[in-house]
């Protein structure tokens, strides 16, 4: 999509949020401010770079016959390309997901009670980044540890933007070191806890093509009167895509089973379709941890030294203790900053 689609596509937006019918539909509503939230940066900065093209020229113009405009001028053209950097950033493709919602799975792995108790700790430090940021959390299900922790926590995040762009690196295994609490000599041990991340799917909405509908019409078998038997009512429809076949006959009239065959295929396209996107989002979560062991870890909270480690970007601090306490925000950056230069290798 180019400049020029991006703006007609924000204006467009902004009518359509404007008028107090779209907001009837709050999952149309949603769906619509959540796009015009993520298009507003790109028309912000392509805004305020034009003006800034513009005062330039016209300080141009003006600093030859005065001399005292020309560190105006100056000023303005060193901001230039800034702002097209960034337009250029901004304009890299995103992740379709990256304004989703999602829902995290934190499971116990290798360690035994201390992995259930670090699980816990990772899902506080989720929860109050959470809280920082602004978004909404749920629990969904939770399998607590004898001492505290969880064996499998589940939680959904809900914000109004970028939930999946932000925590969507989360997923792998994180790796602690440290004493633990049923350690007796004080040594060091090393447990791990996975991180599952995935897109919250939106509601399934199935719409039937005719086209792809083979609707058959036969006579009726078995009891029910005279009428039944006697006449082409029963409806046999075959979509065609799927090759899903429904049948009815119950009803006296071949619309009436028509009519009911369809509540039925609508009924088995939709769990087909749900079906589908769970396969796919469990393919994402092996994707993310084949297993819960300490040798695939993206990341390692060192108690003794404080230290936070992401082993894919090389990512060190000693602030730990902050970090925990839901201070993700540097940690999560290093992440966006990597993706952001991968993208612009891909597109140069």
């Amino acid at each position: 999509m180019n400049l020029d689609e991006i703006i007609s596509e924000y204006e467009d937006l902004e009518k359509r949020l404007a008028d107090p019918a779209v907001h009837a539909d709050q999952a149309k509503a949603r769906t619509y401010g959540k796009r015009y939230a993520a298009l507003t940066p790109i028309v912000a900065t392509y805004r305020e770079l034009e003006g800034v093209r513009q005062d330039l020229a016209a300080a141009q113009e003006l600093a030859a016959e005065d001399a005292s405009f020309a560190e105006e001028a100056a000023d303005l053209e060193s901001r230039i390309p800034t702002l097209e950097e960034k337009l250029t950033h901004l304009l890299v493709p995103r992740d379709p997901n990256d304004d989703k919602d999602i829902i995290m799975e934190i499971k116990a792995g290798e360690g035994g009670q201390e992995s259930a108790l670090f699980a816990g700790d990772l899902l506080r430090m989720y929860l109050r980044y959470a809280e920082r940021i602004g978004y909404k959390t749920e629990i969904i299900d939770a399998q607590h540890s004898d001492l505290g922790g969880y064996k499998d926590v589940t939680v959904a995040i809900k914000g109004k933007e970028g939930v999946w762009a932000r925590l969507k690196f989360e997923g792998g295994v994180h790796r602690v070191q440290r004493v633990p609490v049923t350690e007796s000599q004080g040594r060091i041990h090393t447990s791990a806890a996975g991180v599952l991340v995935y897109p919250e799917a939106e509601d399934v909405d199935i719409q039937i093509d005719p086209n792809d509908l083979r609707i058959d019409v036969f006579r009726s078998g078995g009891p029910g009167g005279q009428s039944v038997n006697t006449t082409d009512s029963a409806v046999r429809i075959t979509h065609i895509p799927t090759g899903v076949v429904v049948s009815c006959q119950n009803e006296k009239s071949q619309l009436q089973n028509k009519e009911s065959a369809m509540r039925v295929l609508r009924a088995r396209l939709l769990a087909i379709a749900q079906e589908e996107a769970e396969a796919a989002a469990m393919a994402e979560r092996k994707s993310q941890v084949r297993t819960v062991d300490r040798s695939e870890r993206v990341r390692t909270y060192n108690y003794p030294e404080n230290r936070i480690s992401d082993h894919r970007v090389g990512y060190k601090a000693y602030n730990l203790d902050q970090v925990l306490d839901g201070d993700l925000d540097s940690v999560i950056q290093a992440l966006l900053d990597a993706e952001l230069s991968e993208k612009l290798a891909a597109h140069s």
